[in-house]
């Protein structure tokens, strides 16, 4: 698989992509190591770089900026956590595959979830310049798109159901990333790590 063109294709031409992707002979570790790890690594790295680096603009006061070491432990908490809450997200969805009248397997749950992130993996580029991560919540809105349209595909999801088990994905996957936001936060000390 080609980087460049699969994030191309899912995100300017879905409903072609999702056939092909649906049909491709792939495992976990491929997948990990030619999509999402190079992906998840894009709004870790931007963030630290934003964070400790450019800072977060605040009136009267300066910028605020997140101290290295801080942002470093930061940095490696949400990219792990990224990395592992994608397969739990997976597991789940695949758990929940029957009980919306849908099959697949653990794989195809997480091609879902992975490339339906994609625009949220590449939004993280705008973690940069920190006043920017709100149009953030635009690229996630696009990816719950994205899944609305690889479910029938990957996870065999009957019409009628797929707005239903889109929906539960989507509380389950923005949970996820609750989750990894938190843990990040906390571990790192964000809140009382920072400096003018």
């Amino acid at each position: 698989m080609d980087l460049v063109p699969r994030v191309t294709n899912i995100l300017t031409k879905p409903k072609q992509e999702w056939p092909v992707i649906a049909s491709e002979s792939i495992d976990v570790a491929m997948l990990y190591k030619e999509y999402i790890v190079l992906l998840a690594a894009v709004p870790a790295i931007c963030s630290f770089i934003g964070m400790t680096v450019i800072g977060v603009p605040i009136p009267f006061f300066g910028t605020m900026r997140v101290g290295v070491v801080s942002g470093l432990t930061g940095l490696v908490v949400r990219y792990v956590l990224s990395l592992a809450a994608a397969y739990v997200a997976a597991i789940i969805i695949e758990k929940l595959a029957p009980t919306f009248q849908s099959q697949g397997s653990t794989i195809q749950a997480l091609k879902l979830v992975a490339y339906a992130s994609t625009p949220a993996w590449v939004a993280g580029v705008l973690s940069l310049f920190p006043p920017l991560v709100p149009l953030t919540i635009l690229a996630g809105l696009y990816g719950v798109y994205l899944f609305y349209l690889g479910l029938p595909h990957l996870m065999k999801t009957p019409t009628d159901k797929v707005i239903p088990y889109m929906i539960v994905s989507a509380i389950v996957i923005f949970v996820m990333y609750l989750i990894v936001g938190a843990v990040t936060a906390a571990t790192a000390g964000i809140g009382m790590a920072t400096h003018f």
